[in-house]
Protein backbone atom coordinates (compact mmCIF):
# COMPACT_ATOMS: atom_id res chain seq x y z
CA UNK A 1 0.00 0.00 0.00
CA UNK A 2 1.15 3.52 -0.72
CA UNK A 3 1.13 6.24 1.88
CA UNK A 4 1.70 9.98 1.82
CA UNK A 5 5.46 9.49 2.31
CA UNK A 6 5.50 8.16 -1.27
CA UNK A 7 3.95 11.35 -2.72
CA UNK A 8 6.41 13.94 -3.99
CA UNK A 9 6.66 17.17 -5.91
CA UNK A 10 8.83 16.88 -9.02
CA UNK A 11 10.58 19.82 -10.63
CA UNK A 12 10.00 19.44 -14.36
CA UNK A 13 12.89 20.46 -16.63
CA UNK A 14 12.12 23.98 -17.82
CA UNK A 15 14.10 26.27 -20.06
CA UNK A 16 13.50 30.02 -20.19
CA UNK A 17 14.56 32.44 -22.89
CA UNK A 18 13.23 35.64 -24.47
CA UNK A 19 10.34 33.72 -26.07
CA UNK A 20 9.03 32.20 -22.82
CA UNK A 21 9.42 28.91 -20.99
CA UNK A 22 9.59 25.43 -22.48
CA UNK A 23 8.94 22.52 -20.09
CA UNK A 24 9.65 18.98 -21.29
CA UNK A 25 8.93 15.64 -19.64
CA UNK A 26 10.61 12.39 -20.61
CA UNK A 27 9.23 9.02 -19.49
CA UNK A 28 11.40 7.21 -17.00
CA UNK A 29 13.87 10.13 -16.89
CA UNK A 30 12.06 13.15 -15.49
CA UNK A 31 9.25 11.12 -13.92
CA UNK A 32 9.46 7.68 -12.24
CA UNK A 33 7.45 5.70 -14.80
CA UNK A 34 6.70 5.19 -18.49
CA UNK A 35 3.71 7.17 -19.73
CA UNK A 36 0.84 5.09 -21.11
CA UNK A 37 -1.88 7.75 -20.95
CA UNK A 38 -2.12 11.54 -20.99
CA UNK A 39 -5.31 13.44 -20.29
CA UNK A 40 -6.27 16.93 -19.29
CA UNK A 41 -9.28 18.59 -17.71
CA UNK A 42 -10.39 22.11 -18.60
CA UNK A 43 -13.47 24.33 -18.31
CA UNK A 44 -13.93 22.63 -14.95
CA UNK A 45 -17.05 23.62 -13.03
CA UNK A 46 -17.21 20.89 -10.36
CA UNK A 47 -14.71 19.05 -8.17
CA UNK A 48 -12.84 16.16 -9.78
CA UNK A 49 -11.27 13.00 -8.44
CA UNK A 50 -13.02 11.39 -5.50
CA UNK A 51 -11.30 8.08 -6.16
CA UNK A 52 -8.12 6.03 -5.86
CA UNK A 53 -6.42 3.94 -8.53
CA UNK A 54 -5.53 0.34 -7.74
CA UNK A 55 -2.59 0.07 -10.15
CA UNK A 56 -2.06 3.53 -11.64
CA UNK A 57 0.63 6.04 -10.70
CA UNK A 58 0.09 9.62 -11.86
CA UNK A 59 1.76 12.99 -12.24
CA UNK A 60 -0.67 15.90 -11.80
CA UNK A 61 0.32 19.26 -13.32
CA UNK A 62 -1.43 22.64 -13.29
CA UNK A 63 -0.57 23.51 -16.89
CA UNK A 64 -2.68 26.68 -16.57
CA UNK A 65 -4.30 28.40 -13.62
CA UNK A 66 -4.46 26.73 -10.23
CA UNK A 67 -6.35 24.23 -8.11
CA UNK A 68 -5.98 22.20 -4.92
CA UNK A 69 -5.41 18.48 -4.47
CA UNK A 70 -6.23 16.61 -1.27
CA UNK A 71 -4.48 13.26 -0.94
CA UNK A 72 -5.52 10.70 1.68
CA UNK A 73 -3.76 7.44 2.52
CA UNK A 74 -6.34 6.09 4.96
CA UNK A 75 -4.70 7.80 7.94
CA UNK A 76 -3.52 11.27 6.96
CA UNK A 77 -4.59 13.94 4.49
CA UNK A 78 -2.20 16.32 2.72
CA UNK A 79 -3.29 19.31 0.65
CA UNK A 80 -1.26 20.63 -2.29
CA UNK A 81 -1.90 23.89 -4.12
CA UNK A 82 -1.03 23.36 -7.74
CA UNK A 83 -0.15 26.70 -9.33
CA UNK A 84 3.18 26.21 -11.11
CA UNK A 85 3.32 24.52 -14.52
CA UNK A 86 6.95 23.49 -13.90
CA UNK A 87 6.02 21.30 -10.89
CA UNK A 88 4.39 17.88 -11.10
CA UNK A 89 2.73 16.11 -8.18
CA UNK A 90 3.61 12.40 -8.15
CA UNK A 91 0.66 10.42 -6.79
CA UNK A 92 1.32 6.68 -6.46
CA UNK A 93 -1.40 4.07 -6.72
CA UNK A 94 -3.80 3.54 -3.80
CA UNK A 95 -3.86 7.17 -2.66
CA UNK A 96 -7.36 8.66 -2.54
CA UNK A 97 -7.46 11.99 -4.37
CA UNK A 98 -9.82 14.94 -4.55
CA UNK A 99 -9.20 17.92 -6.87
CA UNK A 100 -11.08 21.16 -6.21
CA UNK A 101 -11.04 24.94 -6.04
CA UNK A 102 -10.19 25.31 -9.74
CA UNK A 103 -9.47 28.81 -11.04
CA UNK A 104 -11.54 29.92 -14.03
CA UNK A 105 -8.80 29.18 -16.58
CA UNK A 106 -7.40 26.05 -14.90
CA UNK A 107 -6.11 23.18 -16.99
CA UNK A 108 -5.11 20.03 -15.11
CA UNK A 109 -2.75 17.79 -17.06
CA UNK A 110 -2.30 14.20 -15.86
CA UNK A 111 0.32 11.65 -16.93
CA UNK A 112 -0.43 8.02 -16.04
CA UNK A 113 1.50 4.76 -16.21
CA UNK A 114 -1.51 2.64 -17.26
CA UNK A 115 -4.29 2.73 -19.82
CA UNK A 116 -7.70 3.69 -18.43
CA UNK A 117 -9.75 0.91 -16.84
CA UNK A 118 -12.60 2.04 -14.60
CA UNK A 119 -12.74 -1.40 -12.96
CA UNK A 120 -9.32 -0.64 -11.43
CA UNK A 121 -10.56 2.46 -9.60
CA UNK A 122 -12.06 2.72 -6.14
CA UNK A 123 -14.83 5.23 -6.82
CA UNK A 124 -15.82 6.16 -3.25
CA UNK A 125 -14.08 6.85 0.04
CA UNK A 126 -16.05 4.02 1.67
CA UNK A 127 -14.86 1.50 -0.94
CA UNK A 128 -11.28 2.76 -0.58
CA UNK A 129 -11.32 2.48 3.23
CA UNK A 130 -12.79 -1.02 3.05
CA UNK A 131 -10.00 -2.19 0.72
CA UNK A 132 -7.13 -0.63 2.67
CA UNK A 133 -8.52 -1.79 6.03
CA UNK A 134 -8.88 -5.36 4.71
CA UNK A 135 -5.33 -5.29 3.34
CA UNK A 136 -3.83 -3.84 6.53
CA UNK A 137 -5.58 -6.44 8.69
CA UNK A 138 -3.81 -9.18 6.68
CA UNK A 139 -0.34 -7.68 7.32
Amino acid sequence: MSNLKDVKLINLPSYKDDRGILTSIESGIDIPFSIKRIFYMHHIILDRGGHAHIDTDQIIIASCGNFKVDLFDGVKTQTYKMDDSTIGLYVPRMIFQQLYDFSECAVCLVLANTHYDISKSLRSLEEYLEIINNNSSRD
